[in-house]
């Protein structure tokens, strides 16, 4: 069997194959020459270096090859030293040693501790393998007896004549120093044994291996272009074993002749259909432009059979001078060729169950794996890995011996280690099914390999045949009379245990059960139903088939039709419903006519049906580009003829494997055009798709490696832009545009000679250097450069002047010195005359200097010409420079030094004069000054050494604001009428609503939907977060659902691309599934949020205001002088007295009064802050609020037996030019233990007065605590004057902090503390989810897991609500308080960081602060994560019920109707990408049909609406 090379693009095209997943690798200094895999260690080999490392490509132990030194034979005094460069690399497992030999000036080998490579156990200067550079080798041990050798395979060295070389091509070696003749002696028991061949000095060694009783060597014979096999009976000693000398020429493939090996495997384990010793082999013609230039043959080298009996021409045992014996060499034929490629390097083979699985490596960087079933017919391949150059696989590659199930490849200087299978990725049977992988099966409740099955015999496969279509398949067939109909099921499923597991199949109808008793029983993998033929309608019978193996339960929805109904045109899409519907497709026409066991597959039934519809057949003659990137290509054009029809461009390999089609526009009959997706390396086929599903025409399109940006030429550009940056970098042809960060849109590039190049955008709004980043856009993606690009201000021409030099003028302009580098190439000057006409200054030379560069031009023939200025153009900056102005007479000088002498003498007489008088008075405000800092500081050290924790605790009830106020402002932060509509009352859901509620509720839909939304450009993150939370509130009453969703989105998050630094995942909300995260944790958290955490919160909230009170709080900026955030610290204070007030509310219109009411304030207070303490203390003594607000209160102070009223301003107040002062108690002189009375706005005696803080213009109209910048008398307030440094009143900040501390404490432990033992469900259930995701990547960092669960808990719920207390409570938070909860916040989540960064003086006062604790918040976080992990895992069915009563406790809290309403909007705006990406995912027809019917609704409502 032949394949074509496209046969790659497949699986190849399998969009859902993510080929980083789970792989791990090492990087060395120098390129791997070879590897070795024992059962604990990896050993590589560089140029330089042996490397020994754990399986997982940790604990590096570096060895350096050692220089081998021999004495110079001529100079009998000096040594000659030889690098040492290893040829043989071989684990000796059973001795526990690693045997490395290698070329020197005469060869040399070591023996090294296999498990510790630095321990060397034996060398010698022996030749074992080749000397020669480039000269092949081949060692490996074999089996003889009961003893254990090394076969050597060798060319004798064309170099080396002082070296005692022998022509021994093949021998046997001991590989123990007990053996005869000693460690590495070739000698048997009365001889030197060995193999010689007639041709030794052009043979290369590729591969060879022991298979039971037989050893095999691969070789190519260059001379004659054939590969030859020779195989040894492994006797009783060597002269035996060698004695039985075989050969044979391995012919690859047919009529394509393939003469070169290039790697091979032997297919370990049972052998092939007959006990045969299989082989695979790559075969190369040498032509690596041929798409098909290598391929993988299937080989049976059993010795058993007569095929291989032989003479041996080419070989002899030992001298070939002494043998005369010559014949023909037999040629041994594949039995299977099952792939074909341009580039294969390398392969390894698998034998699992029936199926042979291939893991081949590529020229151009991938890894395939390929499933061949017993059969021999591959299934689609796929690529596991794929490197974004072109390095090519090392020939070897190797199966981890421990697990077997890992493969390790060499890539240049890097080693990989690659999965062979995801399995846990697929969360169900059908998906683990349509993986196709005979690694996995479905063993119970999860996907997994066969030994990670606790009961075998449950494990469930795929089907032991090539790729099926569907895990069920069935037939129809009506019996000869006509009255019964059978229906066959067929399920494609191997049980490892039939025995044990049941199989049973139960077909329903509308009305039932619906076969005849007389039905067979089932017999796996067949079912069958005898039922009347009266039992199918004209239009079709709905069948039910539920399907019972071992403990899985499948169901399968079947329309059964009958099969002469089915006509029409024979197109295939005929051809295709017929087969469908499990009927026969033959002449054209649908009939009952049974199907055979072994029919061909429906697609390639179909595909030879003509069309009846009368298209021109599509020519395609090209496509351009027809060589892209793997990541795709936008706009691409196909040219040709017939093109009118054609609605999809299909992108496929060969045998049908997964295909991509594009959609198509901008038709003129001779062209198109389209997008070309992503794919993987290699070429691929395109046909054009017409309207009857006809696929016609041919087209090749190759992908090839990703671009890569190294490096940019200039590194800067100017702020204007428009400057030619050259790009240099690998693979740029493929780009199709640049992208700077600072800017959104994508910029035009050119690309010609091999060189890629553009203009850069402008940069605005900067006064100096800053850099972007610059990305390569490809199709979709874009790749980040190496380098930055550094904008700089535009170059600053300052002036010019202009020289004759006979007709022509000469132009110096100065500019001043930058780091631009600019050339003349990059400067356009132009000479302006008078009547505004433009001449060219030819530029000349830029000379360079310090300060000043001159940029000197010419104006050519300019006699006549008058310049008045110049018009420069730097790229999009342009300045029009004046000349510079002629120097003054020397008449006016020599007038005005006089004069200037005068007034120097004047001024300084002056000056000494004034700077004697402020001189003492400096000294005198100095010692004030000191003074005054002295007594600041001191206080502020009293204040911190006295600070006592005696905030109240009691404060009351607490104000919890309802579940459905809470969950509004956490989806809805923002609030407006989108959030309003959501909580109103809820109406009854029309049918346009229920109809949009059952869709959503359909999960591929509702993926689909979302992965159509976000891959749209225009598509804001403010968007993302309000289509997150309207699915939120339509889904409210089904959070099952709801989180089955969110983790599906949550693993598409995971596997994309542009998350290639898992340490990112999760860290800011950028996407849809990130928000629903966020609703998600507070929905499921808010009953621990008010039973545990709301309480401390509270209480902590309290004690921030109480103790922000307790010192001044400017009116205007709001500033304090007690807070934790220096920004929000009031350092310009002036001192303050505490105050106790005696309160009296009125009573009544009659002047009756109510019993005082005691109300701390300070003397610096204002009147509106003094109304804010009163109403506080009033509901903090009695439990409720003051019946009046704020607004409509009004005070007034006894004084001398009468009230006087207080104002913020009145005409009292003072005035600093423009700026009026806010009245305080000190300003009205109110005593300590004054009577306050409090009057409400409705009191006869009260005119209404507005709150000043109304007027846009109160923080430039008035003052309160800090003066405004305006010159002043200094003796009328001398106090205010007073020099205030900021940094004395940084110990205000740990006032407060120990104030506050105990409450911060008790509300963290709170929430890391886990009551009972026992931590919330939804916390446990996803952290677990993270954990089996960190698992099923192959994630071993746990550093990763630690901060996607920050990310997840902390950063995403808890931050939130620390920083924003009104989210829970009914309060407001004032700016002060934001500030403080901001430094909190931030210490919360510096404990959950893995970061240990030494703090120091220059670092923020807000990270200061806490820094002592946060290492104790650190060791308590580590333990709540380990506490959350080590308890036991929550059930699927306990943390669903959980989820129900959630549900269930807010039903009806929400208006859905309202959120389904808001979700139409975005459904319509995106309708046709929704549709593209159900057609993209594979959606059934009824789901679209259903989306479509959606959209009718709504528009007929809308259509109502507006007649």
């Amino acid at each position: 069997m032949t394949y074509e090379m496209r046969a790659v693009f497949w699986g190849v095209l399998l969009a859902c194959v993510d080929w980083g997943r789970g792989q791990e690798n090492h990087t060395f200094d120098g390129d791997v020459r070879d590897f070795a895999i024992g059962d604990r260690s990896v050993y590589v080999v560089t140029d330089d270096r042996l490397y020994q490392l754990n399986h997982d490509f940790t604990n590096v132990i570096k060895r350096d090859n050692p220089n081998v030194v021999y004495p110079n034979q001529e100079a009998p005094l000096s040594n000659e030293t030889y690098l040492f460069k290893v040829n043989i690399l071989l684990p000796f497992i059973e001795n526990k040693t690693l045997i490395i030999c290698g070329t020197t000036k005469c060869g040399y080998c070591e023996i090294l501790d296999l498990n510790e490579i630095s321990n060397s156990v034996y060398s010698e200067d022996i030749e074992m393998g080749s000397l020669d550079p480039g000269d092949s080798t081949i060692g490996f041990i074999v089996d003889v007896g009961t003893n254990s050798y090394i076969m050597t395979g060798r060319l004798q060295s064309r170099v080396h004549n002082g070296c005692a070389n022998s022509d021994e091509l093949l021998v046997l070696r001991n590989a123990l120093e007990g053996q005869n003749g000693g460690i590495f002696s070739e000698t048997g028991e009365d001889a030197t044994p060995y193999i010689d061949a007639r041709q030794k000095e052009k043979i290369q060694f590729v591969d060879g291996f022991q298979s039971n009783s037989h050893i095999y060597v691969f070789l190519n014979v260059p001379k004659e272009r054939q590969v030859r096999l020779i195989w040894f009976k492994s006797e009783n000693n060597k002269v035996s074993t060698l004695s039985s000398l075989k050969s044979a020429t391995l012919k690859c493939c047919g009529n394509m002749e393939r003469r070169e090996l290039l790697s091979s495997s032997v297919i370990q384990g049972p052998g092939g259909l007959h006990g045969q010793v299989l082989w695979a082999g790559v075969f190369t013609a040498g032509n690596t432009s041929d798409p098909i230039n290598t391929m993988l043959a299937i080989y049976n080298i059993s010795s058993t059979g007569p095929h291989l009996e032989n003479d041996k021409p080419d070989f002899c045992y030992k001298d070939c001078a002494m043998s005369s014996t010559k014949g023909t060499t037999l040629n041994l034929q594949p039995e299977a060729v099952v792939f074909q490629y341009s580039s294969m390097t390398s392969v390894l083979a698998v034998r699992h169950n029936s199926w042979l699985v291939f893991f081949i490596g590529t020229g151009d960087g991938q890894l395939i794996k390929l499933a061949v079933d017993k059969a021999y017919k591959p299934a689609c391949p796929r690529v596991l890995y794929k490197s974004d150059d072109d390095r090519r696989v090392f020939p070897k590659m190797h199966l981890d011996p421990v697990d077997r199930k890992h493969v390790y490849m060499a890539l240049r200087n890097q080693m990989i280690r690659v999965p062979v299978a995801q399995c846990s990725e697929h969360k169900s049977l059908k998906d683990c099914w349509s993986a196709q992988d005979p690694f996995c099966g479905w063993c119970e409740s999860r996907c997994s390999f066969q030994d990670d099955c606790l009961q075998p015999s449950a494990w469930i496969a795929i089907s032991e045949d090539s790729q099926q279509q569907n895990i069920v398949s069935y037939q129809v067939e009506k019996s000869s009379s006509g009255e019964k109909i059978t229906l066959t099921v067929k399920v494609h499923l191997t049980l490892n245990g039939t025995g044990s597991l049941t199989f049973a199949c139960n077909f329903l109808n509308r009305s039932g059960h619906m076969c005849d008793r007389t039905s067979p029983a089932p017999a796996f993998p067949r079912c069958s139903c005898l039922f009347s033929s009266d039992q199918l309608p004209a239009g079709g019978l709905n069948v039910t088939v539920k399907i019972r193996v071992g403990k899985q339960n499948l169901a399968e929805k079947l329309m059964l039709t009958n099969c002469l109904d089915i006509t029409g045109p024979p197109t295939s899409a005929l051809c295709s419903q017929c087969m469908t519907a499990g009927c026969s497709w033959s002449n054209d026409a649908c009939s009952w006519t049974p199907r055979s066991a072994n029919s061909d597959p429906i697609q390639d039934v179909c595909r030879l049906s003509q069309s009846g519809l009368n298209y021109s057949e599509p020519v395609i003659f090209s496509i351009v580009p027809s060589v892209l990137s793997f990541h795709g290509r936008n706009h691409a054009l196909m040219n040709g003829e017939n093109l009118d029809h054609v609605t999809k461009v299909r992108i496929q390999g060969h045998m049908n494997c997964s295909l991509k089609e594009s959609p198509v526009w901008n038709h003129t009959g001779s062209s198109l055009t389209f997008h070309i997706p992503g794919g993987d390396k290699g070429s691929v086929s395109v046909c054009a798709v017409l309207p009857d599903g006809r696929c016609l025409g041919k087209a090749t399109v190759t992908y090839g490696s990703s671009p890569s940006c190294t490096g940019l030429i200039p590194s800067s550009t100017w702020a204007s832009g428009k400057r030619k940056i050259k790009v240099q970098g690998f693979h740029l042809e493929f780009v199709e545009g640049v992208v700077h960060d600072h800017t959104p849109q994508t910029i035009h590039t050119n690309y010609s000679s091999e060189s890629l190049w553009y203009h850069t955008p402008l940069f605005e709004h900067i006064n100096q250097a800053v850099t972007s980043t610059v990305s390569l856009r490809v199709a979709n993606q874009t790749l980040a450069c190496s380098s930055q690009l550094t904008y700089h201000p535009d170059p600053e021409f300052t002036s010019y002047t202009a020289i004759k030099t006979g007709n022509d003028l000469r132009v110096t302009i100065e500019k001043r010195a930058d780091k631009l580098n600019i050339t003349t190439e990059e400067i356009l000057v132009f000479g302006v005359q008078e009547e505004n006409q433009d001449v060219e200054c030819v530029m000349d030379t830029i000379e360079t200097s310090n300060e000043t560069d001159s940029v000197i031009c010419e104006i050519k023939n300019t006699h006549n010409a008058n310049i008045n200025s110049l018009r420069i153009r730097v790229g999009n900056f342009t300045k029009t420079l004046l000349p510079k102005q002629a120097a003054p007479s020397l008449l006016i000088i020599l007038v005005l030094i006089p004069i200037i002498i005068v007034v120097i003498v004047g001024a300084v007489w002056y000056s000494y004069n004034k700077q004697r008088k402020m001189a003492a008075q400096m000294n005198k405000q100095l010692e004030l000054l000191e003074c005054d800092i002295r007594n600041d500081i001191r206080q502020g050290f009293v204040d911190m050494q006295t600070e006592k924790c005696d905030l109240i605790e009691n404060v009351g009830a607490i104000p919890f604001l309802d579940y459905k106020h809470f969950a509004s402002r956490i989806f809805f932060p923002d609030g407006g009428p989108v959030m309003t509509s959501c909580i109103k009352d809820i109406g009854q859901p029309d049918k346009s609503c229920q109809a949009l509620s059952r869709l959503i509720r359909d999960q591929v839909f509702l993926t689909s939907f979302v992965h159509a939304l976000e891959e749209q450009k225009n598509f804001n993150v403010k968007e993302k977060c309000a289509v997150a939370s309207l699915l939120t509130v339509s889904l409210h009453g089904d959070l099952p659902y709801l989180t089955q969703v969110m983790e599906e989105l949550l693993r598409a998050l995971m596997d994309q691309p542009s998350n290639s630094q898992p340490k990112l995942m999760l860290r800011r909300t950028e996407s849809i599934v990130e928000k629903l995260l966020t609703n998600w944790m507070s929905i499921c958290l808010y009953g621990f949020l008010r039973e545990s955490v709301g309480q401390p919160l509270f209480l902590l909230v309290c004690a921030l205001t109480q103790q922000m009170s307790k010192g001044p709080v400017d009116s205007v900026t709001e500033k304090a002088l007690y807070t934790l955030n220096e920004d929000w610290l009031l350092w310009q204070a002036q001192d303050f007295s505490p105050m106790r007030l005696q309160v009296l509310f009125a009573v009544g219109t009659d002047g009756e009064v109510s019993e005082p009411l005691e109300v701390n304030a300070l003397d610096c207070d204002t009147v509106e802050q003094v109304k804010e303490k009163i109403l506080l203390a009033f509901k903090t003594k009695f439990g409720f609020p003051y019946n009046t607000p704020l607004q409509q209160m009004h005070i007034e102070y006894e004084k001398n037996g009468r009230f006087v009223p207080l104002k913020e301003v009145d005409a009292s107040s003072e005035v600093l030019g423009e700026v009026t002062m806010l009245n305080t108690l000190k300003h009205y002189k109110v005593p300590d233990g004054a009577s306050i009375k409090v009057l409400s706005k409705t009191h006869p005696s009260l005119s209404p007065q507005s709150s000043l803080k109304d007027d846009q213009n109160y923080s430039t109209k008035y003052f309160h605590l800090i003066d405004p910048d305006i010159d002043q008398d200094q003796k009328k307030n001398p106090e205010r004057k007073k020099l205030k440094l900021k940094e004395v009143y940084l110990t205000k900040l740990l006032s407060t902090k120990v104030a506050v501390h105990s409450f911060v404490e008790n509300l963290f432990r709170t929430i890391w503390g886990t009551p009972n033992l026992k931590t919330p469900p939804a916390i446990k259930y996803f952290f677990d989810f993270l954990d089996a995701q960190g698992e099923s990547k192959r994630i071993s960092d746990p550093d990763v897991l630690h901060i996607w669960k920050t990310n997840s808990l902390p950063l995403r719920f808890w931050v939130n609500i620390l920083k924003n207390p009104q989210f829970v409570f009914d309060m407001e938070k004032t700016p002060p308080l934001d500030g403080c909860l901001s430094v909190i916040a931030q210490a919360f989540m510096d404990s959950f960081s893995l970061a240990e960064k030494q703090l120091g003086k220059h670092d923020p006062t807000n990270k200061l602060l806490y820094a002592k604790d946060i290492s104790q918040y650190k060791q308590e976080v580590r333990a709540y994560y380990k506490q959350v992990r080590d308890q036991p895992p929550i059930s699927s069915s306990e943390f669903k019920e959980f989820l129900h009563e959630e549900s269930k406790k807010h039903e009806n809290e929400f208006n859905e109707s309202a959120a389904l309403w808001e979700l139409n909007k975005y459904m319509q705006r995106y309708f046709n990408e929704i549709k593209l990406k159900l057609d993209q995912n594979g959606a059934p027809v009824e789901l679209k049909e259903q989306l479509q019917h959606v959209k009718s609704l709504f528009d007929s409502l809308k259509s109502c609406s507006w007649n």
